[in-house]
């Protein structure tokens, strides 16, 4: 199996995704998705960027690597009652069954990031929207204080070196990073713009509690506590989790947590 397909179907992503849906629809207003545009949402999990595009009257395409998480999106928007979005099985980094100059905005918030081949990423984002038309990425960046770049260097430390040739997801949060692989995808400099952006977390529990959330349901932590375990090192992640999880709570109470984290909008025009 593509191995970022099995990350992303081991466990349940959707667990996580619930403590993120109102920074999702903060962020679509920021972005400014208007009734009929045609949006495609790339890495779209159960839908936390596509149904608030959706709800705003834009016609979307939610797009995912994970067919558990295509089928949770599925669900959730039958469950509201919208029927201005689809939502399918597809790779980020070959997205063959979409046509050339399809979308007025290819938004990707913190999926495509973790999808391989960068720059083949970037061609086929820029390749399905139209021209005058927008991507909009949001990607975690790398060594940042913050709450999910803090999470990732923790688990990556626990966990064995990854394969020759790999290259992180975090490298998306890197500006430079960015206006090569989209220079390269034939988008000029110029026409590339960075913001950093926060996303809040928000859950009804303790730090230990949302902890245990992430090792039970969250791919790359599920894999940084089974090598923990293989070392016996499953406590030590554990507890710098869990000291991570409550010093970044913004909330005022530790049995409600509300942790923001900054991440790096990027706008091309395309």
């Amino acid at each position: 199996m593509n191995p970022n397909k099995a990350l992303w179907e081991k466990g349940d992503f959707t667990r996580i995704a619930d403590s993120m849906r109102n920074s999702a629809d903060e962020v679509i207003e920021r972005v400014g998705v208007t009734e009929g545009m045609k949006v495609l949402d790339l890495g779209c999990g159960d839908g936390n960027t596509a149904i608030p595009s959706a709800k705003r009257g834009a016609d979307v395409l939610g797009v995912d690597i994970a067919s558990n998480l295509v089928e949770a999106a599925k669900k959730r928007a039958a469950d509201l009652r919208i029927s201005n979005v689809r939502f399918q099985e597809g790779d980020a980094t070959d997205l063959n069954e979409l046509e050339d100059d399809t979308f007025d905005l290819a938004i990707s918030i913190f999926g495509a990031m973790f999808a391989p081949k960068p720059f083949d990423v970037a061609k086929e984002m820029v390749r399905v929207t139209k021209p005058g038309g927008r991507v909009v990425m949001g990607n975690w960046i790398p060594n940042d204080p913050t709450f999910v770049a803090q999470i990732l260097k923790i688990s990556s430390a626990y966990s064995p070196p990854p394969p020759e040739g790999f290259i992180s997801p975090m490298t998306w949060g890197v500006e430079d990073n960015v206006v090569e692989r989209f220079g390269a995808a034939g988008v000029p400099k110029e026409n590339i713009s960075f913001s950093r952006d926060t996303y809040t977390f928000e859950f009804p529990g303790n730090a230990p509690e949302y902890v245990d959330l992430f090792r039970t349901y969250y791919g790359p932590t599920m894999n940084a506590f089974d090598a923990a375990g293989s070392n016996g090192r499953s406590e030590e992640l554990k507890l710098e989790l869990e000291e991570l999880f409550a010093a970044q709570n913004r909330s005022g109470s530790d049995d409600n947590l509300s942790i923001p984290a900054t991440f790096l909008r990027v706008t091309v025009n395309v």
